[in-house]
């Protein structure tokens, strides 16, 4: 990413995030500014238009603020690469995302005879099995395993 630097009123308009909030998520600790201008401005880089992106996600997933600050700070630990946080993030969203709709869709299939229940799920064993498949092959690669 770039070395741009951003006061608060263009990082709210480049980010569709108001200044209030990006008062706020400074507050939290949910972003931090780059550096202070001679007069004392906050500055923000690139990362934190990305961060704020991430943020608003997690916010529309139903994710707490706390909630969010914990996932941040542990994506942190693990790097200061933006572009690998921000490809843990969201898988950790479509994994959420995915659990719903499993639980949405049990209830469902347990109203179907077995046979169409089945069929339906037919043609998502060969697509679960190759993500189940590469989740554990990303987990084999951390300390988990």
């Amino acid at each position: 990413m770039g070395t741009a630097l951003y006061r608060i009123g263009e990082l709210a308009r480049l980010s569709s995030v108001s200044q209030r909030t990006i008062d706020y998520y400074t507050k939290l600790g949910l972003i931090f500014p780059d550096k202070r201008s001679e007069k004392n401005y906050r500055l923000y880089g690139d990362e934190t238009i990305v961060r704020l992106k991430r943020i608003e996600e997690m916010k529309k997933e139903k994710y707490t603020l706390e909630e969010i600050k914990d996932s941040l700070k542990q994506w942190q630990k693990a790097t200061k690469d933006e572009a690998v946080t921000e490809k843990l993030t969201s898988l950790q969203l479509h994994l959420k995302q995915l659990e719903r709709e499993v639980k949405e869709l049990s209830p469902l299939l347990s109203q179907m005879k077995p046979r169409q229940a089945k069929s339906a799920l037919g043609g998502l064993a060969a697509q679960s099995a190759a993500c189940i498949e590469a989740l554990l092959i990303l987990l084999g690669k951390g300390p988990l395993m």
